[in-house]
């Protein structure tokens, strides 16, 4: 089989490529394609470059990328995938549009349908202050060009994996499609357990609005008995600062050791965002750390609540202070049940070696699948003719002991 692996941009490591570092992994051999490739170190796709689009070539691609989103679509379509068996997709924006033939197999792995686009299109005007005018009427015509396009493509994909059941509840909405959950990878082996804890929490994140950075130091505010350690910088990195109060230190930006430490020594990891996965969340538990998050996304599947056996967290139900500050009472109240060995067992169940393994066995099956329904194609043909020597002339050249499987 020729494998081609497609991915919407190479520009930095992130939770998307580490996914991709593992489809990699996988498929050694695989030839790799992507809007643009500006990776500064690609050692995590084994020195591969990938072959590009014409948006490779445009002037300040390399920084400015983003702005050519309308030409997306048309360039994601002229990559050149025609010699290959098996075509994966790893996408968040585009890339499950590549244009594949009938005897192709096209495994999209879906981190999520194009979020600005799509349920998050109203925040997304709103941070790049798009709400009204000339440039918001812009925005909105593209961003419905992008979501009619997107909806088209999905006939294309013949198997959706989704990275947690939030998101193929998502893709269920928006592309009327079923999905297999393949969690992504966590890099367990970075981190370790420790058992004894220190009296302060700890959060961890970009500093950008829909994280909900600014509802964890409000709560905080209010409690200032409880000590609160933020890392991570971003936009609202000044905003946080300013309303911050004297029992809550902001870190900013800080190497892994730093955080590592942080996340093995504090009390609780405390997330406030509705996220399709959240990494994070699932390394705290790997360092033994219990979690208080939101109750929505995807923080509900990687975190036991404290109405389960052997529970790793709490949730709490409104993105509001009062909800938040209810959590964190009810944690503390019940401390001694959130051991730090079941957070780590829990995290467990997404490591790297059980992505590959999901994953293989996902693509295992869509492969197999689709030589089924490519015999059954030939199997109709010949049952619906008589035994005349022209059904012969009508079937494919390949036999079917050809066909992908091989």
């Amino acid at each position: 089989m020729k494998v081609a692996i497609v991915h919407d941009w190479l520009v930095t490591y992130g939770g998307a490529e580490r996914v991709l570092e593992q489809m990699v992994e996988c498929f050694p051999e695989a030839d790799l394609f992507s809007l643009i490739d500006f990776l500064p170190d690609r050692d995590f796709i084994k020195g591969k470059h990938a072959k590009t689009s014409f948006i490779q070539r445009l002037p300040m691609a390399k920084s400015r990328y983003r702005g050519y989103l309308m030409l997306f679509p048309m360039a994601i379509e002229q990559l050149d995938l025609s010699a290959y068996d098996l075509v994966i997709s790893s996408s968040y924006a585009v890339a499950k549009g590549v244009l594949t033939g009938p005897d192709q197999l096209h495994v999209s792995y879906v981190h999520s349908p194009i979020r600005y686009a799509w349920d998050m299109q109203n925040q997304y005007l709103k941070e790049s202050k798009l709400e009204s005018g000339v440039k918001s009427i812009l925005a909105r015509s593209i961003l419905h060009y992008i979501r009619m396009w997107d909806t088209r493509t999905a006939d294309g994909v013949d198997q959706f994996l989704s990275n947690s059941a939030f998101i193929g509840r998502r893709i269920a909405k928006v592309y009327h499609r079923e999905s297999t959950v393949v969690y992504p990878p966590v890099d367990l082996d970075g981190f370790s357990v420790m058992e004894n804890k220190d009296d302060f929490y700890v959060t961890v994140s970009r500093m950008v609005s829909y994280k909900r950075m600014d509802l964890i130091v409000q709560a905080f505010n209010a409690t200032p008995w409880r000590s609160l350690v933020v890392i991570g910088d971003g936009p609202e990195m000044a905003r946080l600062k300013a309303m911050a109060g004297p029992n809550i230190v902001l870190l900013g930006h800080q190497p892994f050791e730093v955080l590592r430490d942080h996340l093995q020594r504090a009390r609780a990891f405390v997330f406030a965002a509705e996220e399709d996965f959240g990494i994070s969340v699932v390394e705290a538990q790997a360092c033994g750390t219990p979690v208080i998050a939101y109750g929505k996304g995807g923080a509900l599947e990687t975190v036991r609540g404290e109405d389960q056996e052997c529970p790793t967290g709490v949730f709490f139900g409104e993105q509001t202070e009062a909800s938040l500050q209810g959590a964190l009472a009810r944690f503390e109240r019940q401390a001694t049940r959130f051991t730090a060995g079941n957070c780590r067992a829990n995290a467990e169940r997404f490591s790297k070696a059980q992505f590959r393994q999901s994953f293989m066995t996902a693509v295992t099956r869509a492969i197999a699948a689709k030589a089924d329904s490519r015999c059954g194609v030939i199997d109709s043909r010949v049952d619906g003719r008589s035994a005349s020597s022209d059904v012969v002339h009508e079937l494919p050249r390949e036999a079917p002991e050809t066909a992908l499987v091989s």
